[in-house]
């Protein structure tokens, strides 16, 4: 719960020190997928096909487990706060076990995004559920992700 919070910090005083701006087209960075048990640190990426349709691609590891998410989510800025957008969508994660059989989930999600101005960062955090679909593994509602990525335009 600490962990949460601190994202939930960081993410509320960078958005309100700094003043926003959206326009980047993809981005690629690093990524904290937290669940009740296990925290995954690795890369993140995420590429616009258009202005509010966006995919996503994460790639965590944690001591006995590595585990890859593949998103789509829908990013819609909030009206007033320019650079502050909110997504929500759906995909796949994969949780690759080193002494078990694998976790197959699917990933809904709802977060925010926000591209700093003047320098090319983004930052994100968002809840997201695992919704597991294989017999090993348990659904976990407490899950978040939180990134931190270079914008590329």
């Amino acid at each position: 719960m600490k962990k949460l919070l601190f994202a939930i910090a960081i993410a509320a005083l960078g958005s309100t020190a700094l003043k926003a701006q959206t326009n980047y087209k993809a981005a690629l960075g690093l990524g904290i997928d937290l669940y009740d048990e296990a925290t995954f640190f690795g890369a993140t990426g995420k590429y616009f096909f258009s202005d509010n349709h966006v995919g996503q691609a994460d790639l965590g590891f944690e001591d006995n487990a590595t585990i890859a998410t593949f998103l789509y989510s829908f990013h819609k800025e909030f009206v007033g706060a320019k650079g502050l957008r909110w997504y929500a969508g759906v995909g796949p994660s994969i949780i690759f076990l080193k002494y078990t059989d694998n976790i197959f989930a699917l990933r809904p999600h709802v977060g925010m995004d926000f591209k700093v101005d003047g320098i090319p960062f983004v930052i994100n955090f968002d809840w997201r559920p695992s919704v597991v679909l294989s017999e090993v593994g348990e659904n976990e509602v407490g899950a978040f992700g939180f990134g931190l990525q270079f914008a590329i335009n």
